[in-house]
């Protein structure tokens, strides 16, 4: 349980989620050691073992996320996504401290006709979604007291992601081709950077296990692009296609969709349906 003076270990904190992250436990008077890139690498095991030594609670936020270039920096993303959670969890077993781990729906082949609940086989069809479900066996065979929260299609003020790329493409004045088979839900790295920390609140202390957590409701890509353009007040040429439209290096689960009763049973409010903190994320943009 985290509160006013405790001390949180925040791996990639400064990141998309990671500063969202930092920030929440600040507020709730956590005492939070950031490490990222440039000055921190995970994949370097004697920084990691520094980073870990003597700290409760390491959260780890740092990946490798570029789902297109991982297809062929494959053995760059299995050392970010696998090897080196597999060496956090052996390093935190050691000293006795909690592992919360983010992973994500990528993990999943996306062909699921109804919501994935935790338990669901598992079956990656990237190289990305492999190298995180690699670290997700590995941390697990490490043996540490782990958290593991799966996360989708995500979005935020710092980093790169679809929220951004499509203000930005829609600023060039260019039609658009958005997919409509792409089925998830758009969520709001500020209520994920919540909702873990009031599990990092609660007085029996972080779970255990595997949660997934996204926002309520489904929608498509293209639905999804209908709505930002509808808000923003932006008049764009956009059609939709199929994701076989698109020459990919990497394929991509076409649902996404998450039960997230598990998690949503631990947490003092309703999780938001996704389209209330996306209107609110592009009032701020």
């Amino acid at each position: 349980m985290i509160g006013s003076g405790s001390r949180v270990v925040v791996l990639g904190g400064k990141g998309m989620l990671g500063s969202e992250l930092v920030r929440a436990l600040v507020m709730r008077g956590a005492e939070v050691l950031v490490y990222d890139l440039p000055q921190f690498d995970i994949t370097d095991a004697g920084q990691l073992k520094q980073a870990v030594n003597g700290h409760g609670l390491i959260i780890n936020c740092a990946a490798y996320t570029d789902v297109e270039r991982a297809e062929s920096e494959t053995e760059l993303a299995h050392k970010i996504n696998a090897e080196a959670v597999g060496r956090l969890g052996r390093f935190a077993a050691e000293t006795g401290a909690m592992v919360c781990h983010i992973s994500t729906d990528f993990v999943f082949d996306g062909e699921s006709d109804v919501p994935y609940v935790e338990t669901d086989a598992t079956k990656a069809i990237s190289a990305y979604g492999r190298s995180k479900l690699d670290g997700e066996r590995l941390l697990a065979e490490s043996g540490v007291r782990s958290c593991i929260i799966r996360i989708q299609w995500t979005y935020g003020t710092a980093g790169n992601n679809f929220v951004k790329k499509l203000v930005n493409l829609a600023r060039s004045g260019k039609a658009l081709k958005v997919v409509d088979d792409q089925i998830g839900s758009p969520t709001a790295v500020t209520e994920v950077a919540e909702a873990i920390c009031e599990l990092a609140c609660r007085q029996e202390g972080f779970p255990e296990g595997i949660f997934h957590y996204a926002a309520d409701g489904q929608t498509s890509r293209y639905e999804m692009a209908k709505f930002i353009f509808d808000k923003l007040g932006v008049s764009v040429n956009l059609s939709a296609c199929k994701t076989s439209d698109y020459s990919s290096a990497a394929a991509r689960p076409l649902s996404s969709r998450f039960d997230c009763s598990k998690i949503a049973a631990m947490l003092s409010e309703p999780i938001k349906p996704w389209q209330g903190p996306l209107e609110r994320f592009l009032e701020r943009l």
